[in-house]
């Protein structure tokens, strides 16, 4: 009768006495294998006879869910023991072949007694076991090796589709002790699937391609297609050399890549980033490098005209500050709170000020509009604004 422990005569026989590691039996006769065979189906209704009472006692789902799971996980362990166990050279008898293939038809079909009787209580991230994970590998495998014949592609297209079979052909076997939980096999079936189904209906965006979007879409997370995706669209930034032409292209290509509706509730690694929060966080810093390398370049310029001057007379009668709207708004807004120039209202101030000056980019300021930025400023406008006048004052130092 079980008591204490359910699984205690399936875990002796498979971790103490068919252990690989100890000389505990190292020959069988065929009365003995008869009765071991006739034990483990005894066995394996008695457990589920176990699982049922179990289940039937307690009282609220949680208490279910943990029961389930542990069950799940014991099986999956002794499974992964016993496969284990069957490849040591001292169990290759036939008797002792029929004694696993027995110990694995009984722990698989607890297996599928606990995954369909109670799949509600089941997690997605729970182990899989590695009898099906060999079948299902055996699939992938097959389905990936005729996704490498595919045609129809371009060659640069067809590059790219066989590197990503590739990919998912040394995840399936590169490591053989990498585990796999329910999600991730259904997430590569899912990603299989749409590589079968799709063909290159062409892209207008040139830094990602139409397999590119796809993989977004699907979270294809994978490291090395993550290095080679940043590295490709690196390359087509800088084959603009104008400045404003790649920072033009920049932005057009990250506009792109935030609309694509990319699902973040899967994911072909669970331990990585993102995909697209990836690519945003690499953009980002590219947009933020190309502003600050812009920026100084206009500023370059107009010291050079100007005599390394912040301020220039203009035609118009508006004198044009190489700082940007954000940045004069700080530095006003500063200005009237110390009370270095006082004014009836910060408003008043703005009013009187703003109208008469302009921005490379700009040559009609708000006075209202520079005012409300002041309240928000970002971090780069503030650095700018502290450097300028920082360089007034070595300025004056050298008077």
């Amino acid at each position: 009768m079980i008591k204490m422990y359910p699984l205690e005569w399936f875990d002796s026989l498979i971790v103490n006495t068919f252990s690989p590691y100890t000389d505990s039996i190292s020959s069988i006769s065929e009365y003995d294998s008869k009765v071991l065979c006739e034990n483990i189906i005894g066995e394996s209704q008695k457990i589920k006879v176990q699982i049922k009472v179990e289940v039937f006692e307690l009282k609220s789902k949680r208490q279910i869910r943990l029961l389930v799971r542990k069950y799940h996980s014991s099986f999956v362990f002794l499974l992964d023991s016993i496969m284990e166990s069957r490849k040591n050279e001292r169990f290759i008898s036939s008797g002792f072949v029929k004694i696993f293939d027995m110990i694995v038809t009984a722990l698989d079909d607890l297996l599928s007694f606990v995954e369909i009787r109670f799949s509600n209580f089941i997690s997605l991230d729970q182990r899989a076991p590695i009898t099906y994970l060999i079948v299902w590998r055996t699939e992938l495998q097959t389905s990936l090796e005729m996704l490498l014949k595919k045609k129809g592609l371009d060659e640069e297209q067809n590059k790219e589709f066989k590197m990503i079979i590739n990919l998912l052909l040394s995840q399936l076997y590169g490591n053989k002790k990498v585990k796999f939980t329910y999600r991730q096999v259904l997430y590569l079936r899912e990603l299989v699937k749409e590589l079968e189904e799709f063909s290159d209906p062409g892209s207008e965006i040139e830094c990602f391609s139409s397999l590119d979007t796809l993989l977004i879409r699907l979270n294809f997370n994978n490291t090395e297609y993550a290095d080679y995706l940043i590295t490709k669209v690196a390359n087509y930034l800088s084959s603009f050399e104008i400045l404003s032409e790649r920072f033009e292209n920049v932005l057009y290509c990250y506009t792109k890549l935030v609309q694509v509706n990319s699902n973040l509730k899967i994911t072909f690694n669970p331990s990585q980033q993102n995909l697209i929060t990836f690519l945003e966080y690499w953009f980002a810093n590219e947009i933020k490098y190309l502003e600050k390398k812009i920026n100084f370049l206009i500023q370059e310029h107009n010291s050079l005209v100007n005599g390394n001057s912040i301020w220039q007379s203009q035609d118009n009668g508006k004198l044009e500050c190489i700082l940007s709207a954000d940045q004069i708004g700080l530095i006003l807004r500063a200005t009237d709170e110390t009370r270095i120039i006082k004014a009836k209202s910060m408003s008043y101030f703005f009013k009187s000020i703003v109208p008469y000056l302009s921005t490379p980019f700009k040559k009609d300021l708000s006075y209202q509009s520079v005012r409300s930025k002041s309240y928000n400023a970002e971090e780069r406008d503030k650095e700018i604004a502290i450097q300028s006048l920082e360089k007034i004052i070595r300025k004056i130092k050298t008077y």
